[in-house]
Parts: C-alpha cells; structure tokens; sequence
C-alpha cells in the first residue's frame, strides 16, 4: 500500500507541476511580444519628437543625410534592428542598409502616415520583428512623414527560452517539496494502517459491516459531541429506533431518560441495568481516544424475568416449607385431641383451620373476577401471611372479568404487592390493602402498606431504574425494575402512576389504566353494580 501511495501522490504532484509550468509559459510569450513592441514604438515615440521632421522637409533622401546619421544614431544608442524614417509617400530617408533607402517600404505605412500609432509583429526586409509606428509631424502639426522602430524577433525568443530553463528549475523544486510531502504522508498512513493494502482494507471494512449487523448484541458508537455514529441492527431493536438516527444528537433518538443517561456516559459503571419499553438492558460503555464511545447492550428481559420466577419460586418454597412445619404441629394437635378422645374438640379445631384458607380464597375471588389477577392475590396472600404480613382486599373492591390485557395486570399488581409487602415485613400490625375497582373502562389500582413510607422528596426517585432500597438478590439479577417497570406499562395504556401516603402512614400506590376493559356486554353486567353507574365500581 505504501508503494501504491507513494506512487499516486507523485504522480499528482508531478502533474500539477507540469500544469502548472505550461500555464505560466503559455502567456510568457506573449508577455515578451507585448513588452518588445511597446519598446519599439517608446523608441520611435522618442525619435519623432526630434528635429527630424526639419531635415526631412529641409533635405532629399540620401545615405549620408541628417535624418540617416539621426536614425543610425538612434538604433545604436537603443539596440534596435532598424529606424526607418519615411516621407508622405512611403520612401525611406534611413535604413541600416544604406542601398535600401530612397525606395518604397515593405510593409504598409498607412496607419502611421494616417495619424495613428501601430504596434505589430510583421515581417519585412530585414526578417520578423516587433514594431511600432508613429506619424512624423512638422512645427504646425501636419503629417509630413512616419517613424518606424524594429526590435529583431529572434532576441524576444531569445529572452523566453533563457527564462524556460530557471522556470524548470524552480517547477523541479516544487515537484521535488512534493515528492517529499507525498514520501511523508505515505509513510503516515502506512503506520496508521499498519502496512495494509486498500483491498485488505475493503476487506476489513466489509467484515466489520457483516460482524456488526451479525452479532445478536446492540452496538452504538458516538462521536464526541454525542451524536450517534453508528447503530447496528441489534441495536435498533433493542432500543426502537427509526431508521434516520446517524448523525443526531443521542438525547433527541432517545428522548432523555435513564438509558440515554447510561449510553452517554452521565451515569458510570459497569453492567448499568436500562429499561426501554418493556425490554431490560445491561448496558457497557467503553471511550475511545477521539472522545467518542462505544456502548454495548445485551437483552437482559428474559433473564430478569426468570429471575424473578426464581425469587417467587424460592418465596413459595420457603412458604410451603413453612406450612409443612406448621401442618406437622396441627397434625400433632389434632392427634393429641383423638388420643384423648376430645372428638368435638378436634372436630371444631379442624373447621376453623380449614376455614381460614377457604375464606381467604372466596375474599379474592368474590371481590376479583379475572381468574389470573384472582390467583395471583392468593398466592401473594399465602406467601404474605409467612411473612407476617395480613393481604386484605379493600372493601369495595370489584375487578369485572374482561380486562383486554390481563398479563400486564397481573405484573402491575404483582410488583406493588411484592414491593408493598417488602416494606410491611416486621412493621407493627403488618398490613398490605389492596383496592381493585372501575370506572367506565378504566381500571384503577391502590396498594397500601403499613411500612416506613416513601419521604416526599424521594416520590419521584423511586420510579428510576437501578434506585431500590433492598440488597442485591443471589441470581444477581439488578433492582429497582418493578416501579419503572409498573409506571412504563401504565404510560403506555396513556395511564398514570402515584404514589403517596397511606392512611396508617405507609405508602400508597395507585395505578390508573384506561381502556384495560372491553366494552360492557349489553344489559346488566354481572361483574359490576347496577346502583353505582359512575365514579370507581365496587
């Protein structure tokens, strides 16, 4: 590649010299054609003003007259070819030839005899030459005659080929300043791409292309004004991008927030947890020495949410574990009341353990229609009641059976309940209220517990991915991704997330999403008080 440079950069300079040369000898020419007549009629300028004029009209044209010895004078002391001096009719009275004078000029005399002054480049007796005409004039002005001065055309040449060979030398100087440059440049490139030919480079630029769009991790590069230098495919799904986004500014593509916070590098360290839309991404910054950055990200969604499974499998685990333990000691209670043949006792300490679990499940499901919501609260509550936690559904709760997305409940509700029965756990009369109710189509949501609460300048913060107060949990997936989570989905149903203060001085959440309910069947529905037609239905 450097042989290549090298050669290309020389032969551009040595083209531009040689252009450069033949654009500066093409009007030199005529420069030293131009200067050589204007010499030649300043010199018969100068001759006319004389008294030639005088012994023109005072004398006959003869060899050794006044006006030859005048002229000869005249062409020596100048270094002219020749000083004609010329009567009205066009007959010499000078000549460097003395035979020649007497007779009629070679070339025509009009435009001097006429009053004008010439400049030309003609031929004549005496070869080619550069010339200048003026008219001869007498004391009271009338045209008695014409001066004609020639400079020999050979010493014009002359003086442009003496001028070729110092031009040459100064263009070999120029092309030699850029053979050297070039020499330079080559060698710099060839260290910056390490000696590599321009197809190898192709290569490697075709590669990168291909590996890039290739690879099933999000690559986005930025320059160092924060602008987005380049997105793979990967990339532009992970993080909904359109297909116009090169070149602008990364807090435009991505509208501010946390992620465009993580990618620009205001938010530091490794494996930084992003959420966009309902994606979860681990997000890796790496600067480069231009100022610029490149960002990674990976599709943690999966993994986060198995991660969760696994901490609700092992809370159930823990749960069933201790019911297990708990069963054992009923199961020697009840024992213990056969052996003493209390059998009216026994059989009134089995109705009510039964029944706590029975009545439990019709709460739920008297109040929550849709079946998954419905399971989840069950579950919640068992899990809850290991805790020391009491699930209560709010009074006037009433969730109708035709939620259009009932998944998206369900993980709205859940990661209130786990959150909110997190913050009750070993608080005095520990207590979770939930309230499920309607209004229209709209479905809203309040969680309350009996926790520390959420101080009023940290309201806003607890919605930010990554901010959670619980430790870091052993499948070493991050926290603090269910409120950002919860408060996404409900923005994008056009809904809402508030948090605030309950009445024992926990914390209350409340979720507003419209449109989560199908319009009513005709007639009465089922699932909703006829009595109570607007506000929330309970």
């Amino acid at each position: 590649m450097f042989s290549q440079l090298l050669l290309i950069q020389v032969a551009v300079a040595a083209g531009v010299t040689a252009l450069v040369t033949g654009l500066f000898l093409a009007p030199l020419s005529g420069q030293l054609d131009d200067q050589a007549m204007r010499r030649a009629l300043a010199v018969a300028q100068t001759t006319a003003s004389s008294r030639l004029a005088g012994d023109l009209l005072a004398s006959r044209p003869a060899p050794g007259g006044p006006v030859q010895a005048e002229a000869e004078r005249v062409r020596r002391a100048t270094g002219s070819e020749y000083v004609v001096v010329m009567d009205v009719r066009g007959v010499r009275w000078s000549h460097p030839n003395p035979g020649r004078i007497g007779a009629v000029v070679s070339t025509d005399p009009s435009g001097a005899l006429a009053g004008r002054e010439v400049m030309e480049i003609d031929s004549g007796t005496l070869g080619r030459s550069a010339r200048g005409k003026v008219p001869l004039r007498d004391a009271d002005g009338r045209i008695v005659g014409a001066v004609s001065v020639g400079i020999a055309y050979d010493s014009v040449r002359a003086r442009f080929l003496a001028a070729i060979p110092g031009l040459l030398a100064y263009a070999g100087g120029a092309l030699a300043a850029g053979a050297l440059a070039a020499w330079l440049i080559a060698r710099r490139v060839q260290r910056q791409t390490r000696d590599l030919a321009f197809s190898d480079i192709a290569a490697l630029l075709a590669e990168r292309e291909a590996m890039l769009h290739g690879i099933r991790e999000g690559v986005v590069a930025l320059d160092a004004a924060g602008r987005v230098r380049l997105v793979n495919d990967e990339a532009r799904r992970l993080l909904e991008l359109g297909p116009e986004v090169t070149g602008r500014p990364l807090d435009e593509v991505l509208d501010g927030g946390r992620t465009a916070d993580v990618l620009a590098g205001r938010v530091s360290g490794d494996d930084l947890v992003a959420v966009r839309g309902r994606r979860v991404l681990v997000a890796n910054r790496m600067p480069t020495h231009d100022g610029g950055a490149v960002v990674t990200l990976r599709d943690r969604t999966e993994l986060e949410r198995l991660g969760r499974e696994l901490d609700a499998t092992r809370g159930l685990i823990d749960a069933l574990r201790a019911q297990d333990h708990e069963h054992a000691n009923r199961m020697h209670t009840l024992l213990g009341l056969l052996q003493l043949e209390l059998h009216e006792e026994a059989v009134e300490y089995l109705t009510d353990v039964v029944g706590v679990h029975r009545t439990t499940a019709e709460q739920v499901t008297e109040k929550v229609h849709d079946p998954l919501v419905a399971a989840l609260l069950v579950g919640k509550a068992t899990v809850a009641a290991e805790r020391g936690v009491a699930l209560r559904i709010a009074p006037g709760s009433l969730l109708p059976n035709r939620l259009v997305a009932p998944s998206e409940l369900v993980t709205v509700v859940g990661n209130l309940v786990d959150n909110a029965v997190d913050a009750a756990a070993g608080s005095r009369d520990a207590a979770v209220e939930v309230e499920l109710g309607t209004r229209g189509r709209t479905a809203v949501l309040r969680v309350a517990d009996s926790g520390p609460g959420v101080p009023a300048e940290q309201r806003e913060a607890v919605f930010t991915e990554g901010w959670s107060t619980k430790r870091r949990p052993s499948h070493g997936a991050g926290r603090g991704l269910g409120l950002p989570l919860v408060r996404r989905l409900a923005e994008r149903h056009g809904g809402r997330v508030e948090v605030g203060t309950a009445e024992g001085g926990g914390a209350e959440f409340t979720v507003v999403l419209p449109e989560a309910l199908t319009e009513a069947s005709p007639g009465p529905a089922r699932d909703e008080d006829p009595a109570d037609p607007g506000g929330v239905r309970r």
